[in-house]
């Protein structure tokens, strides 16, 4: 017997709603998505209105939630945003069975449920994913989220904070960006540098004008290749997550990486032929391992939401 849930995939910048049917064997399809701006709502339970509101039908009494924040025993925070949930919270809205799990937990477990399709090679060689590999699944949004994937008969996800981890600079020009972040941010973390802000952040860094333009229009001078500093912002920055996903595969002992998130996404003709790669790779002595390292792009367009419902399925949740 088929089962219809609410999925919700919670951001600092978008809040992700749709509903899931789960099928008698645990096969998981998703309606068309509705996507609201975080900011603009005070809480949870405000845009869940807005989108319950919306429905032809009354709301399910089950959610499955992924949400861009630590979560423990299901309660989780925005990292980069205001937003709080727990279990409690939800049932006031009407959900019997609930199940919240971090972001990069669901976008990891639909790594492991998704067939060869929605994945395409980066760099490394392009074999299909094996259902045994450890995957290192990380991806630039709002911040940078990340998580380790155990495969296996019973895949086994790690939910992971990589974004907080110390930024490293490699060359002269990284030092330079280092010291002019640090008086602004004081710990400079990799995730100030690979997610959507970061962009703007290496750009001003490179004398791009200082509030002139907004983040927006910073992405889309470089992805367009008009502006010869939005350009070489945008290398650096694809330079940089090369070498954040370098380094968590080797800190994690990974067979082979995912790079997820709407801005991998965007950026998936670019990112094969960025410097993404050779950073990826530059980790001597192990430079051999990594190049024989499969990367590769998740492209389904909804993998939190996705990834979310197929938990709950796998979870039994009643």
């Amino acid at each position: 017997m088929s089962r219809t849930i609410a999925v919700a995939d919670i951001g600092g910048t978008h809040a992700r709603f749709a509903l899931a049917t789960i099928g008698a064997t645990g096969e998981v399809s998703l309606a068309a998505e509705r996507v609201l701006r975080t900011p603009q709502h005070p809480d949870f339970a405000s845009a869940w209105r807005e989108f319950a509101q919306g429905l032809d039908a009354a709301p399910p009494d089950a959610i499955a939630m992924a949400f861009a924040g630590p979560v423990e025993e299901e309660r989780g925070r925005l990292t980069n945003g205001r937003w709080t949930v727990d279990r409690a919270s939800l049932n006031d809205l009407g959900f019997r069975a609930t199940l919240i799990l971090n972001d990069f937990a669901a976008v990891a477990v639909a790594v492991s449920a998704l067939g060869p399709r929605w994945f395409e090679p980066l760099s490394g060689p392009s074999a299909p994913r094996a259902a045994h590999e450890l995957t290192t699944v990380l991806g630039p949004g709002t911040g940078l989220g990340s998580a380790l994937l155990v495969g296996g008969a019973e895949p086994h996800v790690i939910p992971a904070e990589a974004g907080h981890i110390g930024f490293a600079p490699v060359d002269a020009e990284e030092d330079r960006l280092l010291m002019q972040l640090r008086p602004q941010l004081g710990r400079v973390t990799v995730e100030h540098l690979a997610s959507g802000p970061g962009l703007a952040r290496i750009y001003r860094a490179l004398g791009g004008a200082d509030g002139a333009i907004d983040d927006r229009e910073i992405w889309e001078l470089a992805l367009s290749g008009t502006d010869e500093r939005a350009s070489r912002a945008l290398a650096r920055w694809c330079a940089i997550l090369g070498g954040i996903a370098g380094d968590l595969a080797l800190a994690q002992g990974a067979d082979a990486v995912v790079i997820a998130g709407g801005l991998g996404l965007r950026l998936r003709d670019h990112l094969p032929r960025s410097p993404f790669a050779p950073r990826f790779a530059a980790k001597p002595p192990f430079e051999q391992r990594m190049r024989a390292m499969p990367v590769r792009l998740l492209v389904h367009p909804q993998p939190g939401l996705y990834g979310a419902a197929v938990a709950f399925a796998r979870s039994k949740a009643t």
